[in-house]
C-alpha cells in the first residue's frame, strides 16, 4: 500500500474510533445525568410539570439514548464493512462483471448501496417505531403505513436521486477538471427548486394538507403575519396524529411557495394565544434571516465539499486507503461519490458542537422575536406544554446538550424569559 493511502486508512480507523468513543462517552454521560435527576422535577418547572411527566420523559430519553448506543455501533460496523473490510469493493466488481463500466453499472451502484443500507437499518427503524414510540405513547402508525411509507420514499428517492445522480456522473465524465463547479451549481439547483416544490409535490405523497378551518385562529395568524411584514401562501393543518403524537408548527416552501403547516397535535395541545407565540417564533427565524444565512452555509460548505471531491477523486490512494481497487478501465465515479459521502461525516462530526451552537443562537434570536412580537408569557408556557408533550428531559446532561443539542435545554430558554420580564 502507498504511503498516502495508508496515512489516509489510519486517520479513517483513527476517526472512526474517535468518533465512536465521544459518542459513547457523551451517551453515556447523558443516561446518567438524567437518571441521577429522575426522581425530582427541577425547581423552576415544579409547579407546571408533574412528576409523571417528568419521569416519563427521563425514562423516554434513557431509552432514546440506549437505543442510539446500538444504531452508532451498527453504522460504524457497517461503515467498516463497506470499506476496509472489502465490501463497497466486492459490491462494485460484482456489478462491473454483469453490467459492464457504464452509465447503467454506475447508477445500479448507487442505488444497490442505498438499498442495502436501507435494509439493514430497516430492523432498527422498526424497533425504534414499534417498540420506543409504541412504549411511550407517541406512535400511531400502522405496519401497513409505516410500510407504504418506506416504498413512497424508496420510490420518490430513486424517481428524484438517480437523474440528479446521472447528472452529476455525466459531468465528472465530460466536463473535464472542473467539473466539480458545474455539478456544484447542478446541485444547488436541485436543493433550491426542492424548497418550491416539496410543500406541493412530495409533502401531499406522505400527509394530508388541508387549509386551516378556524376562523378566529385564521384571523389572529393572518393580522400576526401581517404585524410582522410576513407573507404566505396559505395556512395549513397536516394530519401528523396520523403518525406520531409528537407536536410541531413549521414554514415550508421558498420564495412565494412559502406556506405555514400546523400539525393538528399541536392545535389541540395549544391555546391559540400560544399557537400566536409559538408561531412568532418561527417568523423569528425569517425576520432574523435564519434561513437566509444557513441556506448560504449551505452553498459554502457544498462547494468546498464538492472542490475536495474534485481533488480527491482523482488520487488512487484514495480508493485504496479505503478499501476499494479502482478500475482501471471503467470511471470510478460512482465509486468516489460513495465513498466520499462515507468519509467525510467522520470529519464533520467533531464540528457537531460548533453547528449546535449557532443553532441555539438562533433560536434565541428567534424566542426575543416572539416576545416583542406576542407574550413572553405564552411562549414560554407553550414551550412548557411541548416539552411536556414530546416528553423532552428538563435535566439534559450539560456537555451533550451543548453538543448536539440544536435548541437550547428547557431551563436556559425558560430563564431568558423570566430575565427579560415575562416570568413562566
Amino acid at each position: 500500500m502507498e504511503s498516502p493511502a495508508l496515512m489516509l486508512s489510519l486517520m479513517f480507523c483513527a476517526l472512526l474510533v474517535a468518533g465512536l468513543i465521544t459518542r459513547t462517552v457523551l451517551a453515556s454521560r447523558q443516561i446518567r445525568h438524567v437518571a441521577r435527576h429522575r426522581a425530582t422535577v427541577p425547581a423552576a418547572f415544579a409547579q407546571t410539570i408533574t412528576p409523571e411527566a417528568h419521569q416519563k420523559a427521563a425514562d423516554y430519553t434513557i431509552t432514546k439514548a440506549r437505543f442510539g448506543l446500538l444504531d452508532t455501533a451498527l453504522e460504524a460496523a457497517m461503515l467498516l464493512g463497506w470499506t476496509l473490510l472489502g465490501g463497497l469493493d466486492w459490491l462494485n466488481q460484482t456489478l462491473l462483471a454483469a453490467l459492464g463500466g457504464g452509465m447503467v453499472q454506475q447508477l445500479s451502484l448507487l442505488a444497490a448501496f442505498s438499498l442495502i443500507g436501507g435494509l439493514v437499518g430497516l430492523p432498527l427503524a422498526w424497533w425504534s417505531t414499534f417498540r420506543i414510540e409504541e412504549r411511550f405513547g407517541f406512535n400511531k402508525m400502522t405496519l401497513s403505513l409505516w410500510l407504504g411509507d418506506l416504498f413512497k420514499g424508496a420510490l420518490v428517492g430513486a424517481l428524484v436521486g438517480l437523474p440528479i445522480a446521472a447528472l452529476v456522473l455525466w459531468l465528472m465524465g465530460a466536463a473535464g477538471a472542473s467539473w466539480w463547479v458545474w455539478a456544484w451549481g447542478v446541485w444547488m439547483a436541485f436543493n433550491l427548486l426542492a424548497l418550491v416544490l416539496y410543500p406541493t409535490v412530495i409533502a401531499p405523497l406522505f400527509n394530508k394538507f388541508e387549509p386551516l378551518q378556524d376562523e378566529t385562529l385564521k384571523t389572529r395568524v393572518n393580522a400576526l403575519m401581517q404585524r410582522c411584514g410576513f407573507a404566505a401562501k396559505g395556512l395549513f393543518v397536516m394530519d401528523g396524529s396520523k403518525r406520531s403524537a409528537h407536536a410541531n408548527a413549521y414554514f415550508t416552501g421558498f420564495g412565494a411557495a412559502k406556506r405555514v403547516v400546523f400539525f393538528d397535535t399541536l392545535l389541540q395541545q395549544l391555546n391559540p394565544a400560544e399557537i400566536d407565540a409559538v408561531l412568532a417564533h418561527e417568523l423569528g427565524h425569517y425576520k432574523r434571516r435564519h434561513i437566509l444565512k444557513r441556506i448560504v452555509l449551505m452553498f459554502a460548505l457544498s462547494l468546498l465539499g464538492f472542490a475536495l471531491l474534485g481533488w480527491v477523486s482523482g488520487q488512487n490512494w484514495f480508493y485504496t486507503g479505503l478499501g476499494v481497487m479502482p478500475s482501471l478501465d471503467a470511471p470510478n465515479n460512482a465509486l468516489a461519490l460513495l465513498l466520499f459521502m462515507m468519509v467525510v461525516p467522520l470529519f464533520t462530526y467533531f464540528l457537531s458542537p460548533l453547528m449546535a451552537r449557532m443553532s441555539r443562537s438562533h433560536e434565541f434570536e428567534a424566542d426575543a422575536y416572539a416576545m416583542a412580537q406576542t407574550n413572553g408569557q405564552d411562549l414560554a408556557s407553550a414551550l412548557l406544554k411541548l416539552y411536556k408533550d414530546n416528553a423532552s428531559t428538563l435535566t439534559p446532561d450539560p456537555v451533550f446538550a451543548r453538543f448536539y443539542y440544536s435548541h437550547p435545554p428547557a431551563s436556559e430558554r425558560i430563564a431568558r424569559l423570566r430575565a427579560a420580564g415575562t416570568p413562566a
